[in-house]
């Protein structure tokens, strides 16, 4: 399990590279967008300038999630990541809205439209080579600690990726066909990708906020190991969620109702083990044992062996 200080240390490295990075990108596709007549890089170039704000959010969060538990948040403040990852995708939905509403604008206005200048074609080229550089770096920082926002910006840049190409190939068309037309349409085009990525990042941060796992099989994982356990069965009211990217499992096993307390016991440590050796990313385990055969009543929480395919 990734220690937390070398987590939150990689998430301020990152953040900081990412905030230098996107600042230098953005600040080129806007100067550019605006004396090239482009609004296609004029809008890439607001887009980027959203990543800067998420790599400042990232930077501000991560000081918050190194506080150590209180009283009244006895499980510390992970979820700072997951409430900051669902502020973001709000500011990418505002700045989508927003470039949607000017492009239609732009586009049904009667105002004669202009060829942008060439160096829009460069400046794109340019952004493209690095937000690749940054989209993977992102990446790969976030699955090594496990950070889902640093995994979420890494996917909001890929997404920015899509969006240059699309804009490099409408200004190669504009050229081609003399159609100014064609650099407002690419825009209108980047607003609704830019919409996009909100939806996605949005739904993805829901999980953990609802307290659920981003993937299922873990309770056929956790079920599987308690029966590798002798003298455990029957898992039930199977109940796990992340903070952080960390697992919380709490369950009920059963045991023969003849054994001793410290029997039982025993037999609770050797499941946390199994599903400590089974299942990635555990922070805790708490095992609950009852006796063998005991009648249990439909439960309106967690997840029961039967109900596993």
């Amino acid at each position: 399990m990734m220690d937390e200080h070398i987590k939150k240390k990689v998430l301020l490295r990152t953040s900081w590279i990412s905030t230098i990075g996107n600042t230098v990108l953005s600040l080129a596709k806007i100067v550019v967008g605006i004396f090239s007549g482009s609004v296609a890089v004029l809008g890439d170039g607001i887009d980027s300038a959203t990543d800067v704000i998420i790599s400042l959010v990232m930077i501000f969060t991560a000081r918050i999630m190194t506080r150590p538990p209180s009283q009244k948040y006895v499980y510390g403040y992970e979820k700072a990541e997951s409430i900051a990852t669902k502020i973001l995708s709000m500011v990418i939905f505002y700045v989508g809205l927003q470039m949607l509403f000017s492009t239609m604008q732009s586009l049904f206005s009667d105002a004669p439209k202009e060829l942008p200048a060439t160096i829009a074609i460069y400046v794109t080229v340019f952004s493209i080579v690095g937000k690749l550089g940054l989209a993977w770096y992102q990446y790969h920082q976030g699955e090594r600690v496990s950070s889902s926002l640093l995994i979420a910006n890494a996917q909001n840049m890929r997404n920015d990726v899509i969006i240059s190409v699309g804009v490099l190939a409408g200004l190669v068309f504009t050229f081609v066909f003399k159609l100014p037309v064609l650099d407002t349409i690419t825009g209108l085009i980047v607003s609704l990708f830019i919409i996009k990525s909100f939806v996605s990042i949005f739904m993805e941060s829901n999980v953990e906020l609802m307290d659920g796992v981003n993937d299922v099989s873990v309770y056929q994982k956790i079920s599987e190991a308690v029966e590798k356990v002798p003298g455990a069965s029957n898992s039930h009211r199977v109940c796990s969620r992340q903070i952080g990217g960390l697992y919380m499992i709490v369950l009920d096993i059963e045991a023969d109702e003849e054994i001793t307390l410290n029997e039982a016991h025993a037999i609770a440590e050797e499941v946390e083990d199994s599903i400590q050796g089974t299942v990635e990313n555990v922070y805790d385990i708490v095992v609950h044992v009852e006796p063998a055969g005991k009648h249990h009543d439909a439960e309106k929480f967690g997840v029961d062996k039967h109900m596993l395919s």
